[in-house]
């Protein structure tokens, strides 16, 4: 306990943006380490920075990755597991021998980088201990800090984003992945050039699981714009206590209303904008969905906004369920959702999806495909394939946002892919 508290202690003195290489000197002076690293990932998940031994970190110019294919970095962050130089120790140009370690840093199902060490003698049980302690303190140390500086922000940004990605991606939850005991959650979205206004969106309570996915009209800003409407407006009604239909009536009240404003800085007169709405329409229009899961008992509440439909993996079977679709947001003032029921038994795997997801494939049938052969996959490394999937399709040029949101409900006592659940 002596070591975590000292480790602990180091980052929560530290400057934020100082914490992560404090960390690291401690555990060089702890460890006898000759060097110490830590690995952010960046967004796509395809590649790594490093944060700490570079010369640059967080400065004017973009970030060093390093591409994960093929290394042990890649070996590391897809299994979780940690990997100690099993092939022998390697010698410097003056003939020392090293142990090298590459070790996960990872929140709740986050995979948020890796720690590296090389150490001058192959460690022992304790200091592997050590190592996986050093890990979680990591995790939090980044956790925690990140909302004080822009260095993990300015480390998982290997490409530069333009001012509609910016404002997307303030949109996103902070962590695409969250294990949260009975259930993993996992979102991937992948922009196009011009950023066509997707969103996805989660959040627990002591009851149950809130998912929404959203898909705004347009690109570039004017779609950042109508997501950030829908999506505030959603979350705003959530957090005030209101149900399912309620937050469904809010961005739908919120779409329109924008878009009545939208047709007033550009008419004159009300009448026009009145004559106009009742001749086109609102001309700002999000789809969605809205889903809500009570932990207990698996039961689901959805609404279908004028969305894709999602998939639903069951005994290595894809379905497409067929929701009940009501108008999408900002059609028409006043409009009703309904609430309807989705059959989640446990060990389903749930995939919303984005149109974005379907179009570059051409047809359905190649995300069935995909979602089968990454049913073993934890929904971080399937939600990341699946977009993944769709740059190889377009040619890296994809013409719309790409996002996919999975949710594994496994059995009754027992968690995804074989583990344990946690202790209450």
């Amino acid at each position: 306990m002596g070591w975590v508290s000292d480790l602990l202690a180091a980052v929560q003195t530290a400057q934020p943006a100082k914490s992560v290489a404090v960390l690291a000197r401690v555990l060089r002076e702890q460890l006898s380490a000759e060097e110490v690293s830590f690995l952010i990932t960046d967004f796509a998940g395809d590649s790594v920075v490093r944060l700490t031994g570079s010369k640059e970190q967080g400065g004017t110019v973009a970030p060093e990755p390093i591409a994960l294919p093929g290394t042990v970095y890649e070996r590391v962050i897809r299994s979780q597991q940690m990997w100690v130089n099993a092939e022998g120790r390697t010698e410097d140009e003056a003939g020392r021998r090293s142990t090298r370690i590459v070790a996960p840093v990872t929140d709740r199902g986050d995979a948020i980088g890796l720690l590296a060490l090389t150490l001058p003698t192959p460690p022992d049980g304790e200091s592997l201990e050590h190592i996986s302690e050093a890990t979680r303190v990591l995790a939090y140390a980044v956790v925690v800090n990140r909302r004080f500086t822009d260095l993990y922000e300015w480390g998982r940004r290997t490409t530069r984003m333009s001012l509609a990605s910016e404002i997307q991606h303030r949109l996103l939850p902070e962590s695409f992945t969250c294990e949260a005991g009975p259930f993993i959650i996992a979102g991937s979205l992948e922009p196009a050039a011009d950023v066509g206004g997707d969103t996805f969106d989660y959040t627990l309570n002591g009851h149950g699981l809130s998912m929404s996915l959203t898909d705004a009209m347009g690109h570039d800003v004017r779609a950042a714009q109508l997501a950030t409407v829908v999506l505030a407006a959603m979350r705003n009604a959530r957090r005030a206590g209101l149900d399912l239909v309620a937050q469904a009536e809010a961005a739908n009240s919120a779409v329109f209303d924008h878009a009545v404003r939208e047709h007033r800085a550009v008419l004159d007169r009300t009448a026009q904008v009145s004559q106009a709405l009742a001749e086109h329409g609102a001309q700002a229009m999000v789809t969605g969905q809205l889903l809500w899961v009570e932990f207990d008992t698996g039961r689901t509440e959805f609404i279908n906004a004028g969305h894709v439909w999602p998939l639903l993996l069951r005994d290595g079977h894809v379905e497409e369920l067929a929701p009940v679709v009501d108008l999408p947001f900002g059609i028409a003032p006043n409009t009703e959702y309904r609430v309807q029921s989705i059959d989640l038994r446990p060990g389903d795997r749930l995939v919303m999806i984005t149109d974005g997801m379907l179009e570059p494939h051409g047809h359905e049938s190649v995300l069935h495909r995909l979602i089968k052969e990454t049913a073993t996959q934890h929904p971080r490394e399937a939600t990341r394939l699946f977009t993944q999937s769709v740059l190889h399709a377009s040619d890296r040029n994809p013409r719309d946002d790409a996002t996919v949101l999975c949710l594994d409900w496994p059995r009754p006592g027992q968690s995804p892919h074989g583990t344990s659940p946690p202790s209450p």
